[in-house]
């Protein structure tokens, strides 16, 4: 029993990455994609919404080391609470860089994001979801942020209202803004801008009085793919928080074995 119980010496571990790799090759990003963590972003309705985002971390690696520290990475994440704040993003990307002794930092965060929404007609209440993603840098203490939000929609050919005698086909469409702003944009106004630019926005739950008219609507409003990144990039212009975007429309081809593709980028 007391031969079990005898404390050893801690044996000393080999640190392979901070050997001197001979390559000469400095890395841009390393580090670790993939990791599953709770969030906190702000909720225009209700102040906060929790969610659970797919999180990367990244720093430069040097070209006089063998490799990065994976694990301090989610040392760094981990530090910060149960919960991370988006608040949180420029102390967390300072963390890293003092952690991993980088010169930048990166760190992209992806989550599901809830909105209630009523339907037009009936006017039930459920809820939509959309994918909503922050991509930070850091190089020393300046910071880039980049804002995207997916969101689907519909759209109905305008050429195919003009030829038809029966009705036009249509079908669901995925718009992804990216902006950078000089102030704050709420991830519920980029929705509003994608879902006004479209031939009609998307509802979790309809009823037959609501199907009715969300068809009709999109039937009153054909929109090219070509219409819907330029619909939003006007609202985009308006908005003189937005200083750069990047605005991409896929149609999923009711008709065609392929899908139609645009986009338009300012800044």
């Amino acid at each position: 029993m007391s031969r079990i119980s005898q404390k050893h010496p801690p044996v000393k571990l080999d640190d392979k990455q901070s050997e001197r790799d001979t390559r000469e090759l400095r890395i841009d990003k390393v580090g670790v994609r993939g990791l599953r963590f709770p969030i906190q972003v702000r909720d225009k309705a209700r102040s906060v919404q929790n969610t659970v985002a797919t999180i990367g971390m990244f720093v430069d690696l040097p070209k006089e080391f063998k490799g990065t520290h994976m694990s301090r990475f989610v040392e760094v994440l981990n530090a910060h609470g149960n919960v991370i704040h988006v608040e949180n993003i420029a102390e967390i990307l300072q963390s890293l860089q003092k952690k991993l002794n980088s010169a930048t930092s990166h760190i992209e965060i992806e989550f599901p994001y809830f909105l209630s929404k009523k339907s037009p007609v009936s006017r039930l209440e459920s809820l939509m979801d959309y994918t909503a993603r922050f991509d930070a840098a850091a190089c020393g203490a300046e910071i880039d942020f980049v804002l995207t939000v997916k969101a689907n929609v519909t759209t109905l050919c305008p050429c195919s209202k003009a030829i038809a005698k029966y009705g036009a086909h249509n079908q669901r469409g995925e718009v992804t803004v990216q902006i950078r702003s000089t102030k704050s944009v709420w991830i519920e106004d980029v929705i509003a801008m994608i879902e006004g630019s479209a031939s009609s926005e998307l509802y979790a739950l309809l009823k037959r009085q609501d199907e009715k008219a969300v068809t009709e609507r999109a039937y009153e409003n054909p929109v090219f793919v070509e219409d819907l990144v330029r619909n939003v990039a006007l609202r985009l212009n308006a908005d003189t928080r937005v200083s750069w975007y990047k605005v991409e429309a896929e149609n999923f081809e009711s008709i065609h074995n392929h899908n139609a593709y645009a986009c338009i980028e300012k800044g």
